[in-house]
């Protein structure tokens, strides 16, 4: 009680946000155990509840409020014709608000299988009626409890009109109603659902057959489960391993030690009083250990593996544990305050930093190292006003088309087996992924090929040419590493792994390789990018280049060397530059290995703003078109800048235009998968984290509303108003059978996503994306029978992508 007494304390003093505390995901029934009206009825099967602040002083609501799949809003608008908005969308059938009263009997249970449930009155209903909140199981019992205990201390509040700081325990009891049983909600009406007359009653010789039927299948589920039983057995903490000799400790908190249990999809407390100690044992190398009282629990090296996530709402902090056997687990270690996990934070942070930059933490400047702990812990970021105005009620639209990818003969028997070849043998797989700006076009390579598909209207991919033989002119034939789409999409400028001074033009309509071009003799090119974001659509022919410790501009009109010497700008330390991207008005970011970014306002001079690393390489790097927003991936999470200043004198300047102020740094939001998702990913694919370059969705006018990126055979996608919002559901996935090669959106939208898969390239609806849970994680995609577009051999011209 202690603890939850101090988490609410800190919840409560936060008086910027409206709401002081929310369990994401669940789902709503009224119950009703008295009345013949049914015994229960699903309200919204997918909510999220919250306690809010009201506009008068001492007074609390619960709040429920719906939470619609992807496209069902706009979908129910559209069936309800032109005045279906206010019926299927207005607040009573998307919210229901209760104020927070002692009358409420409000409570909470943690059934037996770990599900947790919220009760409490319905006071305009029948006697007996109730509300119940059934928590999703993803929603873990810490959780559960700190919302209740705010519920308490809100009821306090309104009944002796003071701030909860002065409740002793005995005046918090008179609100505690668990003495009264929560009856079990189930889902047999709805309200969107009509109710089904009772069948008549059957004939005794068919009941009894039926029964015998039923007990057949009875048995056949018993046997089957006892084969699954030991994979819903309980997850077992793994044996620690040895523990190297600690040169110098770094931090050393006590805290509660919880393992993530993958049946339960929750965490388990394992340990209430453990020891976690964060120590240097070799140059530039960090240990995690954390010992009980009676057992060693684990050892870590503190890598980016650990995916490390603080949570001071909860004052937890939640890592990724890796065996030698290549198991993945999530550890969570709670705290009994802000000021030890804090402590602990600082400690780990400078362990890792450390460890991956090879330089003392203490000579980063303080600005620079709280730019990195606000990376690492969960934030609310403000909202920009565009974002804020044009996504309000509009969180996704449906999409035309459904799941339309290629898929094996054997699920359509209208053509003969051979007919469609989905899997060929010749030794190359698809690497990467071009998507048309100008022309409804994509473009996927395969070793020295390159398939070219056509976007259709109903949003399907249809196989248009195969451009079977990527040669230099001088007919050397190539696999291209990195392909950039260019004047109009009607050029195709490709480099060759073994030429580092080159570039290559392709012109796509002749479907040959017509120039070489030699950027210069001394400075090679490692990436390059558009001299504008949408250049790709104009006659530009200029672009820039990127080398290790260069930045210029080339142009391919100039005789000899296509560098522009006069826009060169070389560093002389090794910057190890990775990534660059451009915005509308062509301000550049540039990126490194090293987690830096640099902000350019134009070529040939100094940058405007430098940003900290945090620590990993930079492998890719976008920019919103209007600047505001610079997107970076790492290998194990993305890094979302707000690049707006907000305040000082150079107040809504964007750090391309001017330099942040010398305590102004902006305020980096970390993207990363939850680290029990991290586990279940691991531990159904065996593979570490490694995201592909994430992009946000692209269109002149548009604005940034999502962002894609892939790791092994799961596309993720983010919400960009739910990660602004701070929201705890940001992410939604899509699993397939193999790797995700390249991936992004259909310019114009971000609906529908283009993915490369070794040897299958389709376009999906957004809306198939589902929620990480532990079923979306552990499925399998199978064919449909639905076909989408089918390949024959005779289209492919032997390359079927």
């Amino acid at each position: 009680m202690f603890m939850l007494r101090n988490v609410t304390k800190y919840l409560f003093g936060d008086t910027s946000k409206e709401s002081i505390v929310e369990i994401p995901q669940g789902q709503l029934y009224l119950v009703r155990p008295l009345s013949p009206k049914g015994y229960s009825e699903l309200i919204f099967k997918d909510a999220a509840a919250s306690i809010r602040r009201t506009g008068q002083e001492f007074q609390y609501q619960l709040v429920v409020q719906r939470a619609y799949e992807e496209g069902e809003e706009e979908l129910l608008a559209d069936e309800g014709g032109e005045n279906g908005d206010a019926e299927a969308l207005g607040t009573d059938k998307d919210e229901k608000t209760f104020l927070l009263d002692q009358g409420l009997h409000f409570r909470s249970e943690i059934r037996q299988g770990g599900e947790a449930v919220f009760a409490w009155r319905d006071l305009s209903g029948d006697p007996g009626d109730l509300y119940e909140f059934v928590c999703d199981r993803s929603v873990q019992a810490p959780e559960v409890g700190t919302f209740e205990m705010v519920a308490i201390k809100c009821q306090y509040e309104r009944k002796f009109r003071k701030h909860q700081e002065a409740a002793t325990e005995k005046d918090l009891q008179q609100f505690n109603f668990t003495d009264q049983t929560i009856p079990s909600a189930s889902a047999l009406s709805s309200p969107t659902t009509k109710a089904i007359d009772s069948p008549p009653p059957k004939p005794k010789a068919i009941e009894q057959s039926i029964t015998k039927q039923t007990q057949k299948d009875m048995s056949s589920r018993t046997n089957k489960s006892r084969a699954s039983d030991k994979e819903d057995a309980p997850t077992e903490a793994p044996p620690s391993s040895s523990t190297p000799r600690a040169l110098e400790v770094l931090c050393k908190e006590r805290a509660e030690l919880h393992l993530f249990d993958f049946p339960s999809g929750s965490f388990m407390l394992q340990d209430p009083s453990v020891t976690a100690t964060v120590f240097e044992f070799g140059k530039w190398q960090y240990w995690l250990q954390i010992t009980g009282s009676e057992r060693e629990w684990l050892g870590q090296a503190v890598v980016a593996d650990i995916n490390p996530v603080f949570n001071f709402e909860y004052l937890s902090f939640i890592f990724n544990h890796y065996t030698q056997d290549g198991s993945a687990y999530s550890w969570l270690l709670r705290f009994k305050d802000q000021e030890t996990e804090e402590r602990f934070q600082e400690g780990l942070m400078r362990a890792l930093w450390e460890q991956l930059n090879e330089v003392k933490w203490t000579k980063s400047t303080d600005d620079d190292r709280q730019y990195v702990l606000d990376a690492f812990q969960d934030l609310t970021m403000e909202d920009s006003e565009h974002v804020a105005k044009e996504e309000e009620g509009d969180e996704e639209e449906e999409a035309e088309g459904g799941d339309n990818s290629q898929q094996s003969e054997q699920y359509d028997s209208d053509e003969s087996a051979d007919d469609v070849v989905t899997k060929p043998d010749d030794g190359n797989t698809n690497s990467q992924l071009a998507v048309g700006y100008k022309h409804d076009r994509s473009f996927v390579v395969r070793g020295s090929k390159i398939g070219v598909f056509k976007h259709t209207p109903n949003n399907n991919l249809e196989f248009s040419t195969n451009i079977s033989k990527v040669e230099t002119p001088g007919g050397k034939l190539f696999s291209p590493t990195k392909v950039m789409l260019h004047s109009e999409d009607t050029d195709m400028i490709l480099q060759k792994a073994d030429d580092p001074n080159s570039l290559y033009r392709m012109d796509l309509e002749y479907g040959k390789v017509v120039d070489e071009w030699k950027v210069h003799d001394d400075i090679q090119v490692k990436t390059f990018a558009p001299e504008k974001k949408f250049s790709q659509m104009t006659g530009e022919q200029t672009f820039l280049g990127l080398s290790h410790n260069a930045l210029y501009r080339v142009d391919p009109r100039l005789s000899g060397n296509k560098m522009v010497e006069s826009d060169l700008k070389q560093y002389t330390t090794k910057n190890a530059f990775s990534a660059a991207a451009t915005t509308e008005k062509g301000y550049i970011a540039v990126a490194s290995d090293k987690g830096d970014i640099r902000l350019f306002d134009k070529l040939g001079l100094r940058a405007k703003t430098q940003l900290p690393a945090i620590g990993d390489p930079i492998t890719g790097l976008d920019v919103s078109a209007d600047g505001r927003w610079v997107l970076a991936t790492c290998r194990t999470f993305l890094l979302l800048i707000d690049n707006l200043q907000t305040e000082g004198k150079n107040e809504g300047k964007l750090g391309f235009e001017k330099a942040f102020g010398k305590d102004s740094k902006p305020q980096p939001k970390r993207l990363t998968l939850q680290p029990s998702h991290v586990a279940q990913f691991h531990h159904e694919t065996k593979a570490a984290l490694a995201f592909t370059p994430a992009r946000f969705n692209t269109g002149v006018d548009d604005k940034e509303t999502s962002i894609i990126t892939a790791t092994g055979p799961f596309i993720v996608t983010w919400n960009m108003k739910k990660v602004l919002a701070g929201r705890k559901d940001p992410y939604t996935i899509k699993r397939y059978e193999e790797e995700v090669k390249a991936d992004d959106f259909k310019f114009g939208t971000d609906k529908n996503v283009i993915v490369a898969l070794p040897n299958e390239v389709n376009m999906v609806a957004k809306q198939t994306f589902k929620k990480p849970t532990r079923e979306s994680i552990a499925a399998t995609p199978r064919g449909s029978a639905r076909f989408g577009n089918k390949l024959r051999k005779s289209e492919v011209v032997n390359s079927p992508y």
